[in-house]
């Protein structure tokens, strides 16, 4: 279903896209138009599929199915057009994957990894002044990674379209966040042996409601300079290890991704442009970046092109610098290879992430410095997915 998720890919594109150039009509102190009455959630829960060995290619069978319940699902990006029709983006999975244990008697666990990404349109009904119904439907995408026993499938790689249907109920604590009690539910499909998911989940919804125009006066004449734009030249290295990677993905609480594939070195180039922030802390940027690189055990050559979210913080203001941490997540991004040091990295089309610190110095802030980890994966939404590990990026940069 590839060409079903570069679609979805391409909402996501024209939004972004939208955001990014109606910077230029309105105060960088105020949502721009691409965000403004949108909103983000996340709902925590359980998820049940019947997952059992109806799932096993004949021949074989498991002596038991371990099928983990704890899931999240998080809207990554919702728009609200009125007061009761909006749209929104989604992204499901378990916390934890199924596990089939000892088939055939081999004394082994293999785990089924599944997702469900949703494309739906929602409709919300007010039935109280502080409480709404809320209904969805639409498009869902299955994505489901089985696994082989000496090269024989057992339970086979699945992707393809369904339907994604789904209710809340919503308590409005004001006119930013919503609380909520949510399920979702997709049906079976039995040519691939799938079984029908539920979610049962309780949650919040974060409103990006236009500000007031007394906050966006303050917060645009604080003082206070958040660079307009600035492009950036880098350098990625893998001489000092892969320690940095290695201790936010795999920490005593990980916060970051790792990856299969490793990164030897690789060149960068990228523009970056503020389109909102507020009086002195947060900004919203876009980056724009094409990187070239080459990876470590086959020195496999490769580019990528990537349209990124960035969002900073400014931790420290001083009259020398301003030091700042920023992350990124989800960034779509074109890969100009699938298989990279012999392992499948999915098709063309991921996911660019990136963490890090940096600094803006000199008297107008016209310079920029910052060093950042990486990771490229596809968040699962194709069955190979082994993500590729950027060690650290040394970067400088010029505002104007």
């Amino acid at each position: 279903m590839q060409p079903v998720t570069k679609q979805i890919s391409l909402v996501v594109f024209i939004l972004l896209l939208q955001s990014f150039v109606a910077h230029s009509q309105s105060s960088r102190a105020q949502y721009p138009p691409g965000l403004s009455n949108s909103y983000t959630g996340v709902n925590i829960g359980a998820i049940n599929y019947a997952f059992s060995n109806a799932q096993l290619e004949p021949g074989f069978t498991a002596q038991s199915v371990k099928v983990p319940h704890t899931a999240v699902r998080i809207i990554l990006l919702g728009h609200q057009f009125n007061k009761y029709l909006s749209a929104q983006i989604s992204y499901m999975r378990p916390v934890g994957w199924v596990e089939y244990k000892k088939i055939n008697a081999d004394q082994s666990d293999h785990t089924v990894w599944m997702n469900v990404a949703g494309l739906t349109l929602a409709s919300q009904l007010p039935l109280h002044k502080k409480v709404s119904l809320f209904g969805e439907a639409g498009l869902g995408i299955i994505t489901r990674k089985g696994f082989s026993i000496n090269n024989v499938p057992v339970v086979k790689n699945a992707n393809y379209a369904t339907v994604l249907a789904g209710a809340a109920l919503q308590y409005h604590l004001n006119r930013k966040w919503d609380l909520q009690i949510s399920t979702a539910w997709s049906p079976a499909n039995q040519k691939v042996k799938q079984p029908a998911t539920t979610f049962l989940a309780a949650g919040f919804h974060y409103q990006m409601r236009p500000l007031p125009k007394e906050t966006v006066e303050r917060n645009a004449n604080s003082g206070y300079i958040f660079p307009k734009q600035f492009i950036m030249a880098g350098y990625t290295t893998n001489g000092l290890g892969y320690g940095v990677n290695d201790f936010a993905s795999k920490g005593t609480i990980p916060f970051f991704w790792g990856g299969e594939v490793h990164i030897q070195q690789g060149f960068t180039l990228s523009y970056q442009r503020n389109i909102f922030h507020t009086r002195k802390v947060f900004a919203f940027d876009w980056a724009a970046g094409i990187s070239f690189w080459k990876s470590r055990d086959k020195a496999d050559r490769f580019i990528t092109v990537s349209l990124s979210p960035v969002f900073r913080f400014t931790a420290v203001r001083s009259k020398p610098l301003d030091l700042f941490i920023e992350y990124s997540v989800a960034g779509p991004t074109w890969i100009s290879k699938k298989i990279i040091d012999d392992k499948a990295t999915g098709q063309h089309f991921t996911f660019y992430d990136f963490m890090g610190m940096g600094v803006f110095t000199g008297k107008n802030r016209q310079l920029n410095a910052n060093i950042r980890i990486a990771h490229y994966s596809n968040g699962n939404i194709y069955p190979q997915n082994d993500g590729l590990k950027i060690p650290l990026t040394f970067q400088l940069g010029y505002v104007f």
